[in-house]
This record gives structure tokens, C-alpha cells and sequence, in this order.
């Protein structure tokens, strides 16, 4: 067994080969390609492979796993507090003594379905990013020149209001909103029709304030929900925990630790702030401590208890009811 460890970025990548004894068999530097890639790892036929989850990370784990090689991701941070100095040299042989030694700090892979929700629900949060950019420009080029409308400026009515002012810095940004709006109802028609044939995704839609958008993005952040062994892990991934410091007897709580995807963060945010519009139990929940504690923290910690839902819905394979997000251990629900 050989032993391999890739750092990888955006145009080259530096690779070692190590023998199960730690004695290193070859270094090189090479092309991110597939070329490249097939150069380096020639030869080498009973390996196992190492690369830190980056952006680029996904070709080449791909042309890897489909050459037979055994792939593992590592968590960056993981394998950052390990390294003593930062080289790509020291990053992939670090990486080499991780994978031989069993205890590479390993990232998931999602399988490739799930990488290409993700993508796809990211691209349209980008889109739609882009899209409130460009209206608050206009509304800037509005605001500087004292022009106020007075009606809602992105219905109709709105839109031709805009057109009649004659402003040629509001008229060359119409055309690009247009564009934008254009594609974003393209790729939400496929994420709505994706949504009803993906059985995970429309047992989320029965939570009140989960539609097809988010019910998707939870889906694909998650992918195997059975990889946490509890919903606390869960909420941990999702940063979504209180953070602890410790030292001897003294215990300090902060906020959440925001760690995890940022991604299954906001969505739950987004849900429970829709969510509480509906009478359940989570909704009293949000109730009872918004009138003790500041409303976001309030809105933090019903985000928190609807993934803990959310985990045993896809755990259990069951529905929404109201009820719960409550004590009941007959039923495994968490509080």
C-alpha cells in the first residue's frame, strides 16, 4: 500500500508518495489535469489518497475515484493545526502521514447527485444575491438625485414609472434585472420540479415556512442524514450550538459557533422566521423566550429545535404535525 498526499489549487497541484514505513517515494509538482494527475499516479496501483476539501478539490477526486483509487477528503482546519509550517511540500506530506498513520481529520463527500443540488441551489442564492444588488442601485440612483416615487417600484406599474424617468444609468440596469429575473425563474421551475421528485425534500415541505427552495437546500447540505449520530450533531454541524469555553471550574457561554455550512444555517433561519407566522409548538417556543431573551436569540434557538425536527423527520421517514419540537421520548423527539 502506498500512501499519497495532494495539495491541491487552482492551476498546480504538489504530490507525495509514501511507503507504509513513512519513507517518501517520490515528490513532485504537477498540473491540476487530468493529465497531470494520470503523469504523477503512474505506476502506483494499491494506494491510498489524501486532499484537503478546497474548491478544486472535485475534479480530481473524481478522476481518482473513477481510476480505482481509494480518496479521502481532509477537513482543512483539521489538518492546519497539525501542520508546523505553511509549503505545499509540508501540506502534502502532512497530508501522506495522516492517511498512513489513520488519523486524517476526514471531510464528507456528498455523492455527486447531492453535489450537483448543492450546486444548483447555491447558484440560484448567487443569482438572487445579484438581483438585490442591482435594485439597490437603482434605489441609490434614485435617492441621490431626491426622486421618490411613491409606489412599489418592481411591480408593473413600478417598472414603467422607472422607464418614464429617462434616467440613463436606471435604464441601462433594467435590462440586466430582467436578465436576472429570467434566470432565476428558470432554474427555480427545475429546483420545484426536482423538489417533488425527491421524496426527502417534500416531506420537509409539510414544516410550515419550508417551500421547495429551502426544502432542496436542507437536502443537500444534510445529504445521508444518518452520517450524525444524533440531532445534536446535527445542529453542530450547522453551527447552530452554543459556543463553551472552559477552564478548570470556571464554564463562559457565548453565541452560536457559526462553524459547519453557513448554508443550512441561514436556511433554517429563514424557515424559522416564516415559521412562527403558523401556530405550533415551536412557535410558542419562540413566544415564550422572545419575551425573556432578545428576539434574534429567540429566532437562533427555534432555528435550532426545527433541525433537531428535521433530523428525526428524515430519520423516521415521517411528516410535519404540529406537535412537534416536545419532550416525548415514546417517539424519539427531541426537545
Amino acid at each position: 500500500m502506498m500512501y499519497v498526499g495532494l495539495d491541491v489549487h487552482k492551476r498546480v497541484c504538489y504530490g507525495t508518495v509514501m511507503t507504509g514505513d513513512g519513507e517518501v517515494m517520490k515528490r513532485a509538482r504537477f498540473s491540476n489535469t487530468q493529465e497531470g494527475l494520470e503523469e504523477f499516479m503512474d505506476g502506483l496501483e494499491e494506494t491510498l489518497v489524501a486532499m484537503e476539501a478546497g474548491y478544486c478539490w472535485q475534479p480530481l477526486y473524481d478522476w481518482l475515484e473513477e481510476a480505482g483509487h481509494d480518496v479521502r477528503l481532509a477537513h482543512p482546519k483539521g489538518v492546519k493545526a497539525l501542520a508546523k509550517k505553511k509549503t505545499d511540500k509540508v501540506d502534502s506530506e502532512t497530508l501522506a502521514h495522516l492517511i498512513r498513520a489513520d488519523l486524517l481529520p476526514e471531510s464528507y463527500v456528498p455523492p455527486r447527485d447531492i453535489r450537483e443540488l448543492r450546486d444548483r441551489v447555491r447558484r440560484r442564492a448567487f443569482l438572487v444575491g445579484m438581483r438585490t444588488m442591482v435594485k439597490n442601485r437603482v434605489h441609490s440612483e434614485l435617492a441621490k438625485r431626491g426622486i421618490g416615487l411613491g409606489a412599489p417600484l418592481w411591480t408593473r406599474e413600478g417598472r414603467a414609472l422607472l422607464r418614464a424617468l429617462g434616467l440613463e444609468a436606471v435604464d441601462q440596469i433594467l435590462p440586466v434585472l430582467d436578465t436576472l429575473n429570467r434566470q432565476i425563474a428558470q432554474i427555480s421551475a427545475g429546483l420545484k420540479r426536482m423538489c417533488g421528485e425527491n421524496p426527502r425534500a417534500g416531506l420537509l415541505t409539510t414544516i410550515p415556512g419550508v417551500g421547495y427552495y429551502i426544502a432542496q437546500l436542507i437536502v443537500s447540505e444534510i445529504g445521508d442524514v444518518n452520517r450524525f449520530p444524533d440531532s445534536e450533531s446535527l445542529c453542530s454541524y450547522a453551527g447552530l450550538v452554543p459556543s463553551v469555553w472552559q477552564s478548570g471550574g470556571s464554564t463562559w457561554h457565548g453565541g452560536i459557533t457559526r462553524e459547519g455550512s453557513r448554508w443550512l444555517r441561514w436556511a433554517l433561519t429563514q424557515a424559522a422566521h416564516t415559521h412562527i407566522r403558523h401556530e405550533t409548538n415551536l412557535t410558542r417556543f419562540y413566544r415564550r423566550l422572545a419575551g425573556k431573551k432578545p428576539k434574534q436569540v429567540a429566532l437562533m434557538a427555534t432555528a435550532r429545535k426545527m433541525l433537531k425536527v428535521v433530523y428525526w423527520m428524515l430519520r423516521n421517514d415521517e411528516p410535519y404535525h404540529p406537535g412537534l419540537g416536545v419532550v416525548d421520548p415514546a417517539r424519539c423527539w427531541d426537545p
